[in-house]
């Protein structure tokens, strides 16, 4: 078993490749897991907001972590490709039993925030270092490899100046790279010119967010990126076209003429 944990876990540090990144449409469920595998993408990624709202919770470690590493379970046991999990902050346990639930889950990666999901209250440099240290080296005593993506909330703040914030971005990355992460995601910065010099500052891979008014994927190649995520973006969409069936069908009409192509004549 940590033969093929171990295995996996390479198959996905390898798909991390600037210029050429990892596509990663992340998946809630076992169901959206078999979708994302059955297109063709190489790997899943869990989303934390869309994995809680999906069990009825909300994102935020409101979530019990029973509940969580369960859902990663039966994402994991769906599909032959890697999986790498949204994990929040850890959802306050050890790094040992975090590193520990991840692996009996079957998953091979995991994201980690730097600020405190219910407060968003940035964590110090050292401290988050030494957390993904910890991470770092449970994996290794467990003799798989896992794909450590540390997260970089700095660009989180409302009406912050990105541009202002980009060296203590860089400062971060730097440090959490050091500390054993194999791959840094400033998430919400979108802006190229900001984005590329981050990739060029940065001695490692970097995770960019796709969303709305950012750049696109070849966009995002160009600039070095290694890996792009969707976040919740793919769970909100499908929650809003369930929301027009569902108009559709209160007002009487046929649902699935939302998805037929209008005729041509």
């Amino acid at each position: 078993m940590t033969d093929d944990l171990a295995a996996r876990a390479a198959a996905l540090r390898a798909l991390h490749r600037p210029g050429d990144p990892a596509i990663l449409p992340n998946a809630w469920d076992a169901g959206s897991a078999r979708q994302v595998a059955g297109a063709g993408f190489p790997a899943v990624a869990t989303s934390s907001s869309a994995v809680a709202e999906s069990l009825g919770h909300t994102d935020g470690e409101t979530t019990p972590p029973g509940q969580v590493f369960a859902a990663l379970a039966r994402i994991a046991r769906a599909v032959a490709v890697p999986v790498t999990a949204d994990l929040e902050r850890g959802y306050g346990l050890r790094p040992a039993e975090l590193v520990e639930r991840l692996l009996d889950a079957g998953a091979v990666g995991l994201n980690l925030e730097d600020s405190d999901p219910r407060t968003g209250r940035l964590f110090d440099v050292e401290a988050q270092a030494d957390l993904l240290a910890e991470v770092r080296a449970a994996a290794d005593a467990a003799g798989v490899p896992v794909v450590l993506n540390a997260r970089i909330d700095l660009f989180l703040s409302p009406g912050a100046e990105h541009a202002a914030r980009l060296p203590e971005a860089v400062r971060r990355a730097t440090s959490y790279l050091a500390a054993g992460a194999d791959c840094v995601y400033p998430i919400l910065l979108a802006d190229p010119e900001l984005l590329s010099k981050l990739v060029a500052d940065v001695p490692g891979a970097v995770n960019a967010l796709a969303r709305p008014g950012a750049p696109t994927l070849p966009e995002l190649a160009a600039l070095g990126v290694a890996r792009v995520s969707y976040g919740g973006g793919l769970y909100a969409a499908t929650g809003a076209h369930t929301r027009r069936l569902l108009d559709a069908v209160k007002a009487g009409g046929d649902p699935f003429v939302v998805d037929r192509p209008a005729a041509s004549g």
